[in-house]
């Protein structure tokens, strides 16, 4: 599944939000001197935060798609293109390990342990990402009934589930959730765009991708053809 975003990885990096500067300064304050590897890079919305605090970066992707959208963004840094799961750290470990939008697609049962044994003594794991909600409850009520009636079999993960995904691990010696909400406002286009980057949508045929589209325009449209994104990001930072 994750390689469905390279089927529209210009895009994907063009409407994808990117991090606030607390969230960057939050990472810098705590993540010791050394290398830094960014796990699941996709188009670099993570390796951006990595590389305004540190000279050596290196971008795990395996899709190569997406892979080409981060080198022509990002020449500077070394992008290897495989698996986390298949990634060999180097002698001693990293610094600084991190995961944008990414860390359900890594292995459940090995994630934490693999994390940890990538990093250097002193190392840093910071897992980051946004929660697409809405600051509106009309609007979020009828965005998800256009949702719910194309995804019927798709579960929400629960709000904190990556902090205690690290904690629960066991693997860890400290564990920290840092929060940020935004709002951030889409016209009907700019949201169907966004949709079209999210993967349960990508796993639907062609045919409910345009009913789910058409759906979508006739309701954005009428809210007066803009919608206000409630945006939740999270940090999780975890100490070897």
């Amino acid at each position: 599944m994750p390689l469905v975003f390279g089927e529209v990885a210009a895009l994907y990096d063009d409407v994808r939000p990117g991090y606030p500067g607390e969230l960057r300064r939050a990472i810098e304050g705590r993540a010791p001197a050394g290398p830094a590897v960014d796990i699941g890079a996709g188009t670099g919305k993570g390796t951006e935060v990595l590389a305004a605090i540190r000279d050596d970066v290196t971008a795990i992707e395996p899709d190569a798609r997406m892979a080409a959208v981060l080198r022509s963004k990002f020449p500077a840094v070394d992008v290897v293109e495989t698996t986390f799961e298949q990634w060999a750290p180097p002698p001693g470990g990293v610094g600084l390990l991190a995961c944008a939008m990414a860390w359900h697609w890594m292995d459940a049962d090995t994630r934490n342990q693999q994390a940890a044994d990538a990093l250097s003594p002193s190392g840093v794991l910071a897992v980051f990402g946004h929660r697409f909600g809405y600051a509106d409850r009309g609007q979020s009520a009828a965005i998800g009934a256009v949702f719910d009636r194309a995804n019927r079999d798709v579960k929400m993960r629960p709000v904190h589930w990556i902090v205690d995904d690290v904690r629960g691990s066991g693997v860890w010696s400290s564990v920290d959730e840092l929060e940020w909400h935004r709002d951030l406002p889409l016209g009907t286009e700019g949201y169907l765009a966004l949709t079209q980057t999210f993967s349960p949508f990508r796993r639907h045929s062609p045919e409910l991708q345009r009913r789910v589209l058409d759906d979508l325009r006739a309701t954005i449209d009428g809210f007066g053809g803009t919608i206000t994104l409630d945006l939740h990001t999270t940090l999780v930072m975890a100490q070897r």
